[in-house]
């Protein structure tokens, strides 16, 4: 194994952690959407990465009542259409916002998985993603006191 993945659900509005799994790093990405969106801790938009994108879990969104914004894969051995990367750099203007979420946690809170086995794993990245929370929380807290 070479090392582990946090899955989150993050809060657009705000920036908060609102769902999060890990898994090994070898483990498929798609699998875990489900583990981390449900109907009530997000709005009906789901942005993510094309690894979340695949025919069951389009179906699933559909089913639940949300609408899919993920990211669309290349087509193999072909460029990518003009209409089609257009529509994904709209949706990276608004994924960016998760991804700066993982890149605080590795610059920032220096979080580095350093464990063997995944419960110590999920345990430190649990810690992780209730601190991001936290400074966020006394983030938007400051906000509020300087209006």
């Amino acid at each position: 194994m070479l090392g582990y993945k946090n899955h989150a659900c993050i809060d657009r509005a705000h920036g908060f952690i609102r769902g999060w799994t890990v898994t090994s790093a070898s483990a498929h990405d798609g699998a875990q959407l489900r583990n981390v969106v449900t109907k009530d801790n997000t709005a009906s938009t789901v942005w993510a990465d094309s690894a979340y994108r695949s025919k069951t879990n389009e179906e699933w969104l559909k089913d639940n009542g949300l609408k899919s914004n993920i990211h669309q894969r290349k087509p193999k051995g072909k460029p990518m259409p003009e209409a089609m990367s257009r529509e994904n750099g709209r949706r990276s203007k608004i994924r960016s916002a998760v991804e700066h979420v993982f890149a605080r946690q590795k610059d920032k809170m220096k979080l580095f998985i350093r464990t063997i086995g995944i419960s110590r794993a999920t345990v430190k990245i649990g810690i992780a993603n209730l601190a991001y929370n936290m400074l966020r929380y006394v983030f938007h807290e400051g906000r509020r006191a300087a209006v």
